[in-house]
């Protein structure tokens, strides 16, 4: 039976298939140390069962609707800034109606006309709880697009010389935002009884002298990296996907590779189109083969190897819990 998944959009959009109910009963059984930076969890071929209970919530059910043997699941969409990923998500998953309904969580209503204004879209605080239930009730999935960004200091002349100064604004450091705001969406949508949460964070994460750690002494990965830790361990069926350097080029036209630990930032492709990066967390939503996994995402160049179309292939071929 082909499966419609309602995504609600947090600007963390998620469209996720409804698992079968074995599903909710697996988790990797791996154990590690519990540093976020140095964490490194054995290879997992197979889940085993835990058998822990489904998740009750507490929030009145998001209808779903049925139609000739079709369910769509509800579906959010996160973002805190990076609102270029978060409306590509959107508008792949909203051209996919038969199969998903999304919502979008955004943090400004400026932002929301930014992504069209609708009322699927709605407003909201990722470091407020409170104002994330109304987005969140009754959804299956969640896609967290949300990031912290760094400012560059005024002033700076790249004719005299010296590198550039960056800053983060008040309320939007990468502890609120990348560890305490994603930490609350876990939560909220984990008490909602979301089945499945799909993470986007970055490459970079094993290494704590890596240069983004130092852009106004942030330590943006150290925060991704933990709350990456907390969704693995919430017991929600999860995907964490550390993308490399977004590029704002064209999808679907490049040999997706995905890796583990870092490894292909000592590569030539460490690299990926903001597009393919969105699709990922679309096709992650359709198979259970990309549920319990966390990798490296990057491409090969344009015109090397074979587009990527098959994703459950892609997915089997991930061995790495965190």
């Amino acid at each position: 039976m082909a499966t419609l998944t309602r995504v609600p959009l947090v600007f963390s959009s998620n469209r996720v298939a409804p698992a079968p109910a074995a599903s909710l009963n697996h988790k990797c059984n791996c154990v590690a140390s519990s540093s976020p930076l140095t964490r490194k969890l054995p290879h997992c071929s197979t889940p085993s069962s835990l058998g822990f209970n489904p998740f009750s919530s507490s929030f009145p059910p998001f209808s779903t609707r049925q139609n000739k043997g079709f369910r769509r699941t509800s579906l959010v969409v996160a973002s805190m800034a990076d609102l270029s990923t978060v409306l590509i998500v959107y508008k792949k998953l909203k051209e996919r109606s038969d199969q998903f309904v999304v919502r979008g969580l955004v943090r400004t209503p400026e932002s929301k006309e930014t992504i069209g204004g609708a009322d699927d879209v709605f407003v909201g605080d990722i470091r407020d709880t409170t104002t994330l239930v109304p987005a969140m009730q009754g959804i299956d999935a969640l896609i967290i697009l949300t990031s912290a960004v760094p400012r560059m200091k005024p002033g700076f002349d790249p004719t005299k010389g010296g590198r550039p100064e960056f800053y983060f604004e008040d309320g939007a450091y990468p502890e609120q935002v990348d560890w305490i705001g994603q930490k609350n969406q876990i939560h909220v949508a984990k008490e909602a009884g979301v089945k499945q949460i799909v993470l986007v964070g970055s490459m970079g994460g094993t290494n704590p002298n890596h240069p983004l750690n130092s852009l106004g002494n942030g330590n943006i990965l150290v925060w991704k990296r933990k709350a990456e830790q907390y969704l693995a361990d919430s017991g929600v069926p999860y995907t964490i996907i550390r993308a490399g350097g977004l590029q704002d080029r064209d999808g679907g036209i490049r040999e997706l590779l995905v890796g583990k630990d870092d490894e292909l930032l000592q590569t030539e492709t460490k690299t990926i189109a903001r597009p393919d990066v969105a699709e990922v967390c679309i096709q992650a939503l359709k198979f259970e083969e990309a549920k319990f996994k966390a990798f490296d995402l990057a491409s090969k160049p344009e015109g090397v190897g074979n587009p990527t179309k098959d994703f459950k292939a892609l997915f089997s071929r991930i061995t790495t819990c965190f």
